[in-house]
Protein backbone atom coordinates (compact mmCIF):
# COMPACT_ATOMS: atom_id res chain seq x y z
CA UNK A 1 0.00 0.00 0.00
CA UNK A 2 1.63 3.17 -0.60
CA UNK A 3 2.27 6.33 1.79
CA UNK A 4 -0.40 8.66 2.17
CA UNK A 5 0.16 11.92 0.88
CA UNK A 6 1.81 14.85 3.04
CA UNK A 7 -0.63 17.46 4.83
CA UNK A 8 -0.08 20.88 3.04
CA UNK A 9 1.45 21.67 6.47
CA UNK A 10 3.49 19.03 6.45
CA UNK A 11 4.41 19.60 2.67
CA UNK A 12 5.19 22.72 4.08
CA UNK A 13 7.17 21.82 6.95
CA UNK A 14 9.42 19.60 4.89
CA UNK A 15 10.29 22.36 2.07
CA UNK A 16 11.57 24.76 5.52
CA UNK A 17 13.75 21.57 6.53
CA UNK A 18 15.24 20.85 2.95
CA UNK A 19 15.52 25.07 2.05
CA UNK A 20 17.32 25.15 5.53
CA UNK A 21 19.57 22.20 5.24
CA UNK A 22 20.24 23.32 1.66
CA UNK A 23 21.87 26.92 3.16
CA UNK A 24 23.96 25.01 5.93
CA UNK A 25 25.31 22.85 3.24
CA UNK A 26 26.25 26.07 1.12
CA UNK A 27 27.25 27.85 3.92
CA UNK A 28 29.86 25.11 4.77
CA UNK A 29 27.60 24.47 8.09
CA UNK A 30 27.42 20.64 9.04
CA UNK A 31 23.98 19.47 9.63
CA UNK A 32 22.70 19.14 12.66
CA UNK A 33 19.11 18.33 13.31
CA UNK A 34 18.47 20.71 15.97
CA UNK A 35 19.84 23.38 14.45
CA UNK A 36 17.97 22.84 11.61
CA UNK A 37 14.66 22.59 13.16
CA UNK A 38 15.53 26.05 15.20
CA UNK A 39 16.64 27.61 11.74
CA UNK A 40 13.60 26.31 10.16
CA UNK A 41 11.09 27.22 12.97
CA UNK A 42 9.95 23.80 13.41
CA UNK A 43 10.04 21.34 16.42
CA UNK A 44 12.95 18.83 16.44
CA UNK A 45 10.31 15.99 16.24
CA UNK A 46 9.22 17.19 12.58
CA UNK A 47 12.65 17.61 11.19
CA UNK A 48 13.17 14.21 12.53
CA UNK A 49 10.13 12.71 11.24
CA UNK A 50 10.78 14.11 8.07
CA UNK A 51 15.08 13.00 8.36
CA UNK A 52 15.51 10.68 10.63
CA UNK A 53 19.80 11.83 10.62
CA UNK A 54 21.81 14.46 9.08
CA UNK A 55 23.21 11.88 6.25
CA UNK A 56 19.36 11.51 5.30
CA UNK A 57 18.67 15.31 5.04
CA UNK A 58 22.17 15.65 3.33
CA UNK A 59 21.32 12.95 0.75
CA UNK A 60 17.89 14.85 0.06
CA UNK A 61 19.54 18.27 -0.79
CA UNK A 62 21.84 16.19 -3.10
CA UNK A 63 19.11 14.71 -4.73
CA UNK A 64 18.46 17.26 -7.47
CA UNK A 65 21.96 17.74 -8.27
CA UNK A 66 22.37 13.61 -9.26
CA UNK A 67 19.46 13.57 -10.93
CA UNK A 68 20.61 16.54 -12.73
CA UNK A 69 23.91 14.51 -13.41
CA UNK A 70 21.93 11.45 -14.87
CA UNK A 71 20.01 13.39 -17.02
CA UNK A 72 22.85 15.07 -18.35
CA UNK A 73 25.39 11.82 -18.59
CA UNK A 74 22.10 10.30 -20.16
CA UNK A 75 21.60 12.87 -22.83
CA UNK A 76 25.34 13.06 -23.84
CA UNK A 77 25.46 8.74 -24.40
CA UNK A 78 23.55 9.67 -27.38
CA UNK A 79 25.77 12.25 -28.99
CA UNK A 80 27.51 10.86 -31.68
CA UNK A 81 31.47 11.47 -30.72
CA UNK A 82 31.91 8.81 -27.90
CA UNK A 83 35.49 10.96 -26.52
CA UNK A 84 33.30 14.27 -26.76
CA UNK A 85 30.38 12.80 -24.47
CA UNK A 86 33.08 11.40 -22.00
CA UNK A 87 35.02 14.53 -21.77
CA UNK A 88 31.60 16.62 -21.28
CA UNK A 89 30.03 14.40 -18.55
CA UNK A 90 33.15 14.72 -16.90
CA UNK A 91 33.08 18.34 -16.86
CA UNK A 92 29.85 18.62 -16.40
CA UNK A 93 30.42 16.47 -12.84
CA UNK A 94 33.35 18.61 -12.21
CA UNK A 95 31.26 21.70 -12.10
CA UNK A 96 28.43 20.33 -10.37
CA UNK A 97 30.75 19.07 -7.38
CA UNK A 98 32.02 22.55 -7.46
CA UNK A 99 29.08 24.55 -7.17
CA UNK A 100 26.90 21.77 -4.76
CA UNK A 101 28.96 20.68 -1.35
CA UNK A 102 26.48 18.21 -0.90
CA UNK A 103 27.19 16.35 -3.62
CA UNK A 104 31.00 15.42 -2.95
CA UNK A 105 29.94 14.05 0.25
CA UNK A 106 27.31 11.93 -0.66
CA UNK A 107 29.17 10.34 -3.13
CA UNK A 108 31.91 9.91 -0.79
CA UNK A 109 29.67 8.05 1.83
CA UNK A 110 30.96 4.35 1.57
CA UNK A 111 26.61 3.95 3.26
CA UNK A 112 23.62 5.54 2.08
CA UNK A 113 20.72 6.99 4.48
CA UNK A 114 18.05 6.77 1.62
CA UNK A 115 17.54 3.68 -1.07
CA UNK A 116 16.75 6.22 -3.32
CA UNK A 117 19.89 7.47 -3.24
CA UNK A 118 21.67 3.98 -3.87
CA UNK A 119 19.84 3.73 -6.65
CA UNK A 120 20.47 6.47 -8.17
CA UNK A 121 24.03 6.52 -8.10
CA UNK A 122 23.86 3.25 -8.90
CA UNK A 123 22.41 4.86 -12.60
CA UNK A 124 25.10 7.67 -12.05
CA UNK A 125 28.14 4.98 -12.24
CA UNK A 126 26.24 2.58 -14.88
CA UNK A 127 25.82 5.53 -17.48
CA UNK A 128 29.54 7.00 -16.37
CA UNK A 129 30.59 3.18 -17.34
CA UNK A 130 28.90 3.27 -20.36
CA UNK A 131 30.28 6.69 -21.75
CA UNK A 132 33.56 5.55 -21.08
CA UNK A 133 33.13 2.16 -22.93
CA UNK A 134 31.75 3.79 -25.96
CA UNK A 135 35.31 6.04 -25.61
CA UNK A 136 37.20 2.46 -25.12
CA UNK A 137 35.40 1.29 -28.10
CA UNK A 138 36.21 4.13 -30.55
CA UNK A 139 39.37 3.97 -30.00
CA UNK A 140 39.98 7.23 -28.29
CA UNK A 141 40.52 6.88 -24.92
CA UNK A 142 42.77 4.40 -23.40
CA UNK A 143 41.59 0.92 -23.19
CA UNK A 144 43.65 0.35 -19.97
CA UNK A 145 41.74 3.38 -18.20
CA UNK A 146 39.15 2.08 -16.17
CA UNK A 147 35.95 3.98 -14.01
CA UNK A 148 38.49 2.55 -11.03
CA UNK A 149 40.88 5.13 -12.41
CA UNK A 150 38.84 8.43 -13.35
CA UNK A 151 36.99 8.39 -10.56
CA UNK A 152 40.08 9.13 -7.97
CA UNK A 153 41.10 11.81 -10.75
CA UNK A 154 37.89 13.60 -10.54
CA UNK A 155 38.17 13.79 -6.67
CA UNK A 156 41.82 15.23 -7.18
CA UNK A 157 40.81 17.83 -9.84
CA UNK A 158 38.28 19.32 -7.71
CA UNK A 159 40.30 19.18 -4.42
CA UNK A 160 43.04 20.84 -6.60
CA UNK A 161 40.68 23.31 -7.45
CA UNK A 162 39.32 23.95 -4.56
CA UNK A 163 42.65 24.65 -2.48
CA UNK A 164 44.68 25.54 -5.10
CA UNK A 165 42.73 28.53 -6.61
CA UNK A 166 41.32 31.59 -5.37
CA UNK A 167 38.15 31.82 -3.55
CA UNK A 168 36.05 32.80 -6.70
CA UNK A 169 33.98 30.11 -7.58
CA UNK A 170 34.75 31.00 -11.06
CA UNK A 171 39.12 31.37 -10.62
CA UNK A 172 37.77 27.75 -9.37
CA UNK A 173 35.51 26.65 -12.09
CA UNK A 174 38.37 27.68 -14.30
CA UNK A 175 40.70 26.22 -12.87
CA UNK A 176 38.93 22.85 -12.94
CA UNK A 177 38.31 22.77 -16.22
CA UNK A 178 42.02 23.57 -16.92
CA UNK A 179 43.36 20.28 -14.52
CA UNK A 180 40.36 18.37 -16.05
CA UNK A 181 42.26 19.19 -19.59
CA UNK A 182 45.26 17.70 -18.78
CA UNK A 183 43.81 15.05 -17.06
CA UNK A 184 41.46 13.75 -20.20
CA UNK A 185 44.70 14.79 -22.21
CA UNK A 186 46.52 12.13 -20.64
CA UNK A 187 44.02 9.52 -21.32
CA UNK A 188 43.13 9.93 -24.77
CA UNK A 189 44.36 7.83 -27.36
CA UNK A 190 46.03 9.06 -30.47
CA UNK A 191 45.74 7.72 -33.81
Amino acid sequence: MPPLPLRKDAVRNRQKIIDVGRRLVDEGTPIQLNDVARVASVGVATVYRHFPSPEALLETVATPGIEALITHAERTLQGDDPWAALSDYLHAGAAAVLVDASLSSVFASPVDALPHITVLKQRLTEVFGQLLDRAHASGSADPNVTQADLLPLMCGVVYAATMHSAADAEDRSAAARRYLTIVLEGIRTRA
